[in-house]
């Protein structure tokens, strides 16, 4: 069963707006069983939108476009979906009231025409009715092809993909079960990494597909296997994966969960033991403690983090002796070390970590290399620190920071 996500919108084309509800929905779609074969992009033109409706229609089961629904002359997806079917437009008014019931709790204006408007549905679409907004899904079948028109606002969409779409597929179709088991390697590269296991990857049942995943300081080493029954599925991943783990003993560091968060991991960790985290950052700039409040429950592990970006933020938010900074440097192991020792203090946590280095592209409050970063781990007995050079372009030492960061992070939590 194959599916085919079109995104409808100018916005995506110029990279105005960044298309995360693909990402979003194909991961979902997987986790039913659904392979998804193409995903397209095309702008706010009918000639264009008809073209992709009819080439999806040739290649896959399932239609699902997201976008070109709001209630502005540029939105034509419904106008072109009812001209692609053969179909009229006429006003739903479940969806008429469910606009009113909005407008009223929130919006408190006139309800204007084209806010009415929102209500017109195809008459051969089931509506999905959109709690969250004014333009509802809708479902369409073709013949054995559904069509599934989406709102592009990535909440709205996504409840109605997990609430309507997801519970409607799998009571119209049969899927099999997809697996995906990610191991996560660090310490080795691609092609060391690849000539270490080669007898095993050659050795893999042609129903076991591998995939190398770099990413900035780690590897990661996806099997994928799909199949009717779920138990063999399993089994078969399983026993392969107990074959290759003795070639990585030393370099292996989990799993990645299935939303492909390492983050994850550590949260569940601290969740299960009873303990707490506490975070100060320099030049990663906020990006672990996002990662963290990105999910749901941060709020039983996390007790707060600090931005400290500027060396005096240091010194007059987490107490970090000014002489201290000009004796070692504000990129050095002393000022990490201080920084986690006193965000623990702060916060009251078990554990803390913080981040100081130089990203680039210039040399900044201190002397250090740029791709200097130091990371410190306190806890109420210890504090240590480890010092790396990630290279000389921004982001990657930015992001290897953060990657770097949560392996340490888990690493010490794990031995609780």
């Amino acid at each position: 069963m194959q599916c085919e996500i079109i995104t409808i919108g100018d916005e995506l084309l110029i990279g105005q707006v960044v298309d995360t509800n693909s990402a979003y929905i194909a991961k979902q779609l997987n986790k039913i069983g659904v392979s998804v074969y193409q995903i397209t992009s095309v702008q706010d033109d009918k000639s264009h939108i008809l073209q992709a409706f009819k080439d999806a229609e040739s290649r896959v089961d399932i239609i699902i476009i997201t976008g070109g629904l709001g209630p502005t002359k540029d939105d034509i997806t419904k106008r072109t979906i009812a001209e692609y079917f053969n179909d009229v437009l006429v006003r739903d008014e479940a969806v008429l009231e469910n606009i009113k019931i909005l407008w009223d709790k929130y919006i408190r204006q006139k309800l204007l025409q084209v806010n009415i408007d929102q209500a017109l549905v195809p008459s051969k679409a089931k509506v999905l009715m959109n709690k969250l907004g004014t333009a509802p899904g809708m479902w369409l079948d073709k013949g054995n092809k559904t069509f599934i028109s989406l709102p592009g606002v990535p909440y709205e969409m996504r409840t109605l993909l997990s609430n309507k779409v997801i519970p409607k597929l799998k009571e119209k179709y049969h899927f099999p079960f997809i697996l995906h088991r990610t191991l996560i390697v660090y310490g080795l590269g691609e092609s060391t990494l690849a000539a270490r296991i080669e007898s095993w990857e050659d050795a893999l049942p042609k129903h076991i597909k591998l995939a190398y995943l770099p990413n900035l300081g780690k590897m990661r080493l996806r099997l994928s296997a799909k199949g009717f029954d779920e138990n063999q599925i399993r089994n078969e991943v399983q026993e392969q994966i107990d074959k290759v783990l003795p070639l990585i003993e030393k370099e292996f560091f989990g799993y990645e969960d299935e939303d492909g968060n390492e983050e994850a991991v550590v949260a569940n960790q601290l969740t299960k033991i009873g303990k707490t985290l506490a975070i100060a950052e320099s030049c990663t700039g906020g990006k672990l403690a996002q990662l963290f409040t990105s999910k749901p429950g941060a709020s039983q592990y996390l007790k707060g983090g600090v931005v400290a970006y500027a060396t005096q933020s240091k010194i007059d938010v987490l107490n970090v002796p000014e002489q201290l900074i000009n004796e070692h440097s504000v990129v050095s192991a002393e000022v990490a070390s201080a920084m986690a020792k006193n965000v623990l203090k702060l916060y009251k946590s078990d554990f803390a970590i913080a981040t100081t280095g130089n990203a680039g592209p210039t040399k900044g409050d201190s002397n250090a290399e740029v791709g200097t970063v130091f990371i410190a781990i306190a806890t109420a007995d210890k504090v240590f620190c480890e010092e790396f050079n990630f290279g000389n372009h921004r982001e990657k030492v930015i992001n290897k920071g953060v990657n770097k960061a949560l392996e340490m992070l888990q690493k010490e939590i794990f031995k609780n």
